[in-house]
């Protein structure tokens, strides 16, 4: 477990620094997830590598399993400013609202775009 998590925190660094560097446009575990995925792909003949993706899944797995824990702050947070959240209601459902809507037409949009190039390439000869 050790050197699975181990291995998934020094991708996470790597991806910071990369990250960092670049001018912190894409976050770093984004980068360092990337990363992980192609080091995993490009060594996946190997058998070292596969004792790294077995630890590596293991503390993926396990992080996983607990991720609601990491919502509890947040909740008591709530909890603790439920006046402010009460005299906000209405401009924080309204900004709900909006935003969930905005990103379902972004989504289709975005997906019925990707749907018409991939048919637009697939037509090529």
């Amino acid at each position: 477990m050790i050197q699975g998590i181990t291995w998934l925190l020094g991708f996470q660094l790597v991806g910071e620094t990369l990250s960092y560097a670049s001018g912190g446009h894409v976050p770093g575990p984004v980068i360092g997830l990337a990363l992980l995925a192609l080091f995993l792909l490009a060594t996946r003949r190997f058998s070292a590598a596969a004792a790294m993706e077995q630890s590596t899944g293991k503390v993926a797995d396990g992080l996983l399993a607990n991720l609601g824990i990491l919502f509890v702050p947040a909740g008591v947070g709530i909890i603790q400013h439920l006046d402010l959240v009460i005299s906000m209601g209405l401009p924080i459902l309204v900004a709900i609202l909006v935003s969930t809507v905005v990103t379902l037409v972004v989504t289709v949009w975005a997906f019925t775009l990707a749907k018409h190039l991939e048919q637009q390439w697939r037509r090529k000869p």
